[in-house]
């Protein structure tokens, strides 16, 4: 199988092995950053934005700037038609007759999932409400494996937002093809749904950070999402929950990494940007070579035959009722028709948001 022409919707879109691959030319990329000019001239990339981004959005324009492609695109879905009223469906079959790719991220669950399925051309998820971003994922994991060498046998805690951080999200769909333990770090209100968790691969859940530093070798920490929450006064109720500084990571291993997907609010003290153990910063500079990689793989440029796709389970389809989800995509976009895996005769799973429900 190849990844040419490829939507990248959530991490399982790509099987283990198309990872691995994309992390290998994502090393190779690194080393050659600024001799790939020419891999992808003549081609464009369309970024649509609805929601702010820093280094997302910049990345992925220095990815497609270094292999010699031009981006063109919009960084507030306010100056976008969409402020007219114009659906993402529509959005997204104009903006496909000006690009090659379209990279979109959005405040609605399974909004790249939409795009995608009225587009020809390729689409690339870089966030879509509180649900996935894989590209994030790809990053974290290219930036754990070329600073620890491997994922295999690791211990790997996950704070702070994990309710709606959608980060983490896709992350744990990757971990669960690694032999690593995870543990969910988060008081009540901002622990891991459900449809989450990895199938077969139970994760272990603690509000008490404390206890569970001690035994990890990665901390990944993520902030509390204010622009998720409904109700302002559960935010105010958990901001502030964990913060992570020189003190608390005296009960750490010596050769801790501490990651987080940025941007920061208060969850990690300054003051630990001193440590070496601190990679954040690094994380975001290997998003260029990860979406390097990813774009030139997609676009053709760099080969990808012969690679093992992702398990297909002939799942049977199902086209109503509509997503109970009020954040989901199928919702929110009332020509969308509802896509539902069939899990039993009760059970089924939207396609756009991955939210699980009883019929």
């Amino acid at each position: 199988m190849s990844l040419v022409g490829r939507s990248l919707i959530r991490i399982d879109d790509y099987s283990p092995e198309e990872v691995r691959h994309v992390l290998a030319v994502a090393a190779d990329m690194e080393q050659r950053i600024r001799d790939s000019a020419d891999l992808l001239a003549g081609r464009i990339l369309a970024t649509a934005f609805f929601e702010p981004s820093t280094r997302t959005r910049l990345s992925f324009e220095s990815a497609m700037h270094r292999l010699g492609g031009a981006v063109i695109g919009f960084q507030d879905g306010q100056t976008s038609s969409a402020a007219k009223g114009e659906t993402l469906a529509d959005m997204a079959r104009i903006i496909e007759s000006y690009a090659d790719l379209i990279v979109l991220r959005h405040p609605v669950e399974g909004s790249a999932r939409l795009a995608a399925n009225y587009c020809r051309r390729p689409v690339i998820n870089a966030g879509d409400g509180g649900h996935q971003h894989p590209t994030q994922t790809l990053t974290d994991l290219y930036t754990i494996q070329r600073t620890r060498g491997s994922l295999d046998g690791l211990h790997i805690g996950l704070c702070g937002d994990l309710r709606f951080g959608r980060t983490v999200h896709s992350l744990l769909r990757a971990l669960q093809h690694y032999d690593v333990r995870v543990t969910c770090i988060a008081p009540p209100l901002l622990q891991l749904p459900e449809r989450y968790e990895p199938a077969g691969r139970p994760v272990e859940r603690t509000a008490e950070i404390e206890p569970a530093l001690a035994d990890l070798d990665v901390l990944y920490v993520t902030r509390i999402q204010r622009e998720r929450f409904a109700d302002a006064g559960e935010y105010e109720a958990v901001r502030g929950s964990y913060i992570i500084d020189p003190g608390l990571l005296q009960r750490s291993k010596p050769e801790l990494l501490i990651m987080h997907p940025l941007p920061r609010v208060d969850e990690i003290a300054y003051a630990v940007d001193e440590d070496r153990r601190a990679a954040y910063f690094g994380q975001a500079a290997y998003g260029v070579p990860v979406r390097m990689a990813l774009l030139a793989l997609t676009l053709g440029a760099v080969d990808s035959e012969g690679l093992a796709g992702p398990e297909r389970n002939g799942h049977e389809w199902a086209t109503e009722p509509r997503c109970p989800n009020p954040d989901c995509a199928n919702r929110r976009e009332e020509y969308s028709v509802p896509r539902l895996w069939v899990i039993d005769q009760t059970r089924r799973r939207c396609d756009y948001c991955d939210l699980e429900f009883t019929t």
